[in-house]
């Protein structure tokens, strides 16, 4: 959101206050995003807050003010309905979507700090009214934020309205020149004229056939209200008839528009006064609510007037007492002195493409000391004294995002040892799916304070906080038995990684470049096809345009109703292409199909490095669940059941000394893990018997012999057993299969009365966790799902769905882990040059050096098949070649 013109106050040293009208800004952001776009996992809509935490955000930040207020309607009972009962009357009830988050908004407010009023039988325009003239009588400057044009009759020297013009992100600034400029009258004047006017939004009668222009005229002639229905007389003709005979109602919408600015209100102009964020509590709110967008969290921040500092002076110091920026020269001596015990570090480093840098280094002890260096500036004896306590695996160190401090200390030669904790693991495996696991947004919630990433002082600030969060986290790990996941399997698989992403894959950039055109050209004749079939030309990517022509120009079923229209989407496309003889929506999905691996293969072509080779970035705290995701480039997209997928996989080659790349898959992972927990005797008989587990299954569930299933009866049972790790409802399973839900249900239950095992463990599950609050995988890897007793059925349900599959997919996840380490144990043991490179869903990549295949493959099977002792064992296919796609098995 942008604020034209000169920013109020800024020239002046006057107190500034910024007062907003809430009820106003919140629907704006509600009827500004749709609803279905924003919301929780657990079902929890945000579109509200979302909306005002921008708005808000910018404001803080464009218009810096000293004091801030938020004020709201309490109800539709007010004095002005018992003037005129009408009197709004037309509004209908608010959406229960926008109801179920303005005690959430209460709670975003309170966490910033900002102080909220209400005045029962009043609205909000008139708190703000009565606060703007205390302000003035005490020679403030005033800004209001707001969405309704009776807050101009405010407007003066001093009063700056922003009115919302079309959307929550276009502002008009009004000063009492933008008053006369839009409507030729002063701010005083303006409740004159909108009395003549009338407003629909507030159900206000206007004077029939009388127009913004000429109301606005009658004021400018005769000065006011009150003058010109003393001598309504002197208006002629018709206008001057139907101003007569509306009078009684143009005095009582004049009594109505007209602002109270007297109200007794609970609060002074000094309780306005900006105070810091209760940073715990807001950024634990944001990270309910999560917000994950990384520009709004830091605007948001940024308005902090207590700079991430402790709300109360009282609260325990636990910044850095004595901090030191060290000459060349004398690290080594202060690492002797101080770094006794665990030592909190950090650092300023840069990493793209493979090639990264260290800026500079911090190190903080419990005592309160702390130190920060320049490694550029270290003298040769200074840097080796540096590495060796950097790779001693006595001297403890506490970090945060270890895998990016192994991968930008690797690129200087240093080796990284000890390390007791990461602050960003430890969070990870104690709340997995939070918004984020930044270091300023860990320290606000558990900490109360946020340090600064900037210069030395900061940086050393960084480093205390690490080392405080580490002993915070400690006794959690501890109570919840998952400081062995973090000691065995989390802080392991970072240096793992950090080596996979530091080596990168070799790519073929002249490969990549024709698979561009050809994707390309194939989404060219796709939207030409498109055009025959509409009979005209229109951009298959613009969803207005699609809306234009599938529903109102061929006229075809409409789909489910969204803010702009009617749903485009791929589900809606499908459902379409079903219903309907028109090939329009089969050639939209292939053209977004062609867009889609398009778009993959331009981000792979756009993150090669210098040396031919893509570093993608593994994220180990992003999936709740505890499965990897990469970035720059995202390798999970890459099809692989799917010949255009392959022939991107075909791009991928092992580099310079390497002979081959290697693939191991783990087969029906899920389905395994599913088998072993629930100790199912069909669905473990299935796995012994060797037998193809679908048909297997299907001839259970339809009381077939083996040879007798069809292949749609396998389809419907593959999708309910691997649906089954995913929570899948009957109706999911229907989508899924294209059938009815009336259909997809007793097939549901003809599935569990094979298999009541499998039902009793998935009950058992949500029965447990409803108890205790929590899901465990077979490590012990916790998700939380608090909405599972929510009075709220939408958030309850979706919270039993992921009670369902967190701790089938989660163990799942856990196994691919273990693996990769057993692995890379094993290569390094055996003395090989082979080394993994990637990790895609259950299947891992390796880079075979020559005369190495045979014992890589062997390794591979061995330590991946013995990863974790299932009670239906592990099963993996190995498979080599000269790129991704040949190595395939």
């Amino acid at each position: 959101m942008s604020f034209p013109g000169a920013r109020m106050g800024h020239m002046t040293d006057r107190p500034r206050l910024l007062l907003l009208d809430g009820h106003s800004l919140a629907y704006r952001a509600f009827y500004a995003l749709p609803v279905e776009n924003f919301s929780t996992t657990a079902g929890q809509p945000t579109n509200v807050v979302y909306g005002f935490a921008n708005m808000l955000a910018n404001a803080l930040r464009d218009e810096r003010p000293t004091h801030a207020a938020v004020a709201f309607d309490v109800s539709r009972r007010t004095f002005r309905t018992e003037a005129f009962p009408e009197y709004k009357a037309g509004r209908a009830r608010s959406p229960e979507e926008f109801g179920s988050q303005l005690g959430v908004l209460d709670r975003f407010l309170a966490a910033m700090s900002l102080p909220v009023l209400r005045a029962p039988g009043y609205e909000a325009d008139d708190v703000i009214a009565s606060l703007t003239v205390r302000a003035e009588a005490a020679g403030m400057s005033v800004l209001i934020v707001t969405g309704d044009r009776d807050a101009l009759q405010l407007v003066g020297d001093h009063v700056t309205v922003l009115y919302f013009y079309r959307t929550a992100s276009e502002m008009i600034r009004y000063t009492p020149e933008a008053v006369r400029e839009k409507y030729g009258l002063t701010p005083a004047q303006y409740p004159d004229f909108a009395a003549l006017r009338g407003d629909p939004s507030d159900n206000l009668p206007s004077i029939p056939g009388i127009g913004e222009k000429t109301a606005a005229k009658w004021v400018r002639e005769f000065g006011s209200l009150d003058v010109l229905l003393d001598r309504a007389d002197e208006v002629k003709g018709k206008a001057g008839e139907k101003l007569r005979a509306a009078a009684d109602t143009v005095r009582l919408n004049r009594r109505l528009t007209e602002l109270v600015r007297d109200l007794d209100l609970p609060l002074g102009l000094d309780d306005l006064r900006r105070r810091p964020y209760d940073l715990a509590a807001f950024t634990a709110l944001l990270d309910e609510l999560e917000f994950r967008n990384a520009s709004l969290r830091q605007r948001l921040f940024a308005a902090d007037p207590g700079g991430g500092r402790p709300q109360e002076d009282t609260a325990e110091p636990r910044e850095t007492i004595h901090g030191t920026e060290l000459e060349p020269d004398e690290l080594a001596a202060w690492l002797g002195d101080r770094a006794t015990g665990t030592v909190g570090l950090a650092a300023d480093w840069t990493w793209a493409r493979g090639e990264g840098d260290v800026a500079r280094v911090a190190l903080a002890t419990g005592d309160g000391y702390a130190a920060s260096f320049e490694p550029s500036r270290l003298t040769e004896g200074d840097e080796r004294a540096f590495a060796e306590w950097l790779a001693d695996p006595g001297r403890p160190k506490a970090v945060h995002d270890l895998k990016s401090l192994l991968r930008v200390f690797g690129e200087r030669g240093w080796h990284l040892d000890g390390v007791a904790s990461d602050t960003a693991m430890a969070a990870y495996l104690l709340l997995p799916g939070l918004a984020a696991y930044g270091l300023a947004d860990l320290a606000g919630r558990h900490l109360g304070r946020r340090p600064s990433a900037e210069g030395a002082a900061g940086l050393m600030g960084s480093a205390r906080a690490v080392l405080d969060l580490a002993g915070v986290f400690a006794a959690d790990l501890a109570s919840t038995g998952m400081d062995a996941v973090l000691r065995d399997v989390e802080l392991p698989l970072s240096g793992l990684l950090a080596r996979a992403e530091r080596a990168g894959v070799h790519v073929d950039a002249g490969m990549l470049d024709e698979l561009e055109k050809h994707f390309a050209d194939a989404m060219e004749r796709a939207a030409d096809e498109a055009a025959d079939i509409a009979g005209r030309r229109f951009n298959p990517g613009s969803t207005k345009q699609l809306q234009e022509v599938l529903f109102g120009e061929l006229g075809l079923p409409r789909t489910k109703k969204i803010k702009s229209g009617y749903s485009t989407d791929v589900d809606s496309l499908t459902w379409l292409a079903t219903q309907t003889d028109s090939g329009l929506p089969e050639v939209l999905l292939r053209h977004r199909d062609q867009a889609r691996l398009r778009a993959t293969v331009a981000g792979l072509i756009r993150e090669i490095g210098a040396d031919g080779r893509v570093h993608s970035t593994f994220q180990q705290t992003v999936a709740a669940t505890g499965r990897l995701s990469s970035i720059e480039p995202n390798l999970q997209v890459i099809p692989v059941r799917t010949e255009e997928g392959r022939r991107i996989r075909r791009a991928f080659l092992p580099g310079d000394g390497y002979a081959a790349l290697l693939t191991a898959d783990y087969g029906q992972l899920e389905l395994r893990v599913m088998a072993h927990l629930s100790e199912d005797p069909t669905l473990v008989a299935a796995f012994e018997s060797g037998e193809d587990l679908h048909t297997t299954m299907a001839a259970q569930v339809f009381r077939v012999a083996p040879d007798a299933v069809t292949g749609d009866q396998r389809r419907k049972i593959k999708a309910m057993s691997y649906g089954l790790a995913y929570g899948l409802s009957a109706f999911g399973l229907a989508k899924q299969l294209g059938i009815a839900v009336a259909e997809a249900r007793p097939l549901m239950d003809a599935y569990f009365a094979r298999l009541g095992g499998v039902r009793d463990y998935l009950d058992h599950v949500v029965a447990e966790a409803r108890v205790t609050g929590y899901t465990r995988t077979i490590l012990g890897r916790r998700r939380y799902l608090p909405h599972l007793t929510s009075d709220n059925r939408q958030r309850r349900e979706t919270a039993e769905r992921m009670a369902l599959n967190a701790p089938v997919q989660g163990s799942a996840a856990d196994i691919v882990k273990i693996a990769m380490l057993r692995v890379d144990e094993a290569l390094t043991e055996a003395g090989l040059r082979s080394r993994l490179l990637l990790q895609v869903h259950d299947e891992i990549v390796l880079e075979v050096a020559p005369g190495e295949r045979g014992a890589v493959e062997k390794i591979v099977h061995a330590r991946m098949t013995t990863a974790y002792p299932l009670s239906v064992g592990l099963e993996v296919a190995v498979g080599a070649g000269p790129d991704w796609n040949a190595a395939a098995h």
